[in-house]
């Protein structure tokens, strides 16, 4: 093998040796793209056709990059900005929302956004359950945050429901907390419930169907929600609760008010 020819194979080694490396990087750099990333010119178009097919997203517009979807533009009502969401969520090969839609419906002064949310959830859940559940809202700059406790999650959703589609609102801030699936609790709500409503004194609040005393279970621990008329009334509902079997302790957080400026629903 003369000089030149060994030269020109080991020139060709090296080059070989060159493409290879390029390959496997190539391969390695394909491989590390998500096929949700390969996609998303597909998701783009998929989901803007599907914000354009309603009107109420005609000013809601979306970009993707590696799967998610931003949204952004303006809706009316705040359950609008959800349902965007929801929408693009259920899209093929989305890895993820981000939404930063803006709610520009109409501006509503706070305390009176809160008092027509206080009204709607008060009378949300009309019925037996509606005794076991306590909500409280608080609103600043539109945003309502919401917290209380829930028997089932079904007045949670309810509640949520009712805040999403009140104008005026611009966020919301969930904190209702499920109470723990207990057969034991059951028993003592359903032994509450009779002690409490079957009172010769306390009879007169199963009046209003909103139930103003709300009796909240959790691990054999009852709190009392809700306003009452009286001092007294308030001390023989906390009575009646601590004599129950199985009770650990009682918390009375009844207010004695009328019931014109109940807040807790």
């Amino acid at each position: 093998m003369t000089w030149a020819s060994a030269v020109s194979k080991k020139g060709f080694v090296k080059l070989a040796g060159c493409l290879f490396a390029v390959g496997l990087l190539s391969a390695a750099l394909m491989a590390s793209t998500s096929p949700a990333a390969r996609y998303d010119n597909q998701i783009q178009a998929a989901v803007t056709h599907k914000l354009a097919a309603k009107t109420q997203f005609s000013n809601v517009q979306a970009k993707v990059e590696d799967g998610i979807v931003t949204l952004t533009g303006t809706v009316d009502l705040y359950q609008r900005k959800l349902d965007a969401a929801k929408s693009a969520r259920k899209t093929a090969y989305v890895q993820g929302v981000r939404n930063l839609i803006t709610v520009a419906g109409p501006s509503v002064p706070d305390a009176q956004l809160e008092n027509k949310l206080a009204t709607k959830l008060r009378y949300v859940r009309v019925g037996y359950d509606n005794t076991f559940d306590y909500f409280a809202l608080g609103v600043q700059d539109g945003v309502v945050t919401v917290e209380g406790q829930d028997r089932t999650g079904v007045g949670r959703q309810e509640a949520l429901g009712e805040i999403a589609n009140m104008p005026g609102v611009k966020d919301v801030v969930d904190r209702i907390a499920v109470e723990p699936v207990s057969t034991f609790d059951d028993r003592i709500r359903l032994q509450a419930l009779r002690e409490i409503y079957g009172d010769s004194v306390l009879s007169k609040y199963a009046i209003d169907p909103a139930h103003p005393i709300r009796i909240i279970v959790t691990n054999g621990h009852v709190t009392l929600y809700g306003s009452v008329d009286s001092t007294m009334d308030k001390q023989i509902a906390g009575i009646r609760a601590g004599q129950l079997f199985g009770v650990f302790s009682v918390d009375n957080k009844l207010q004695v008010e009328s019931k014109s400026n109940q807040q807790g629903m």
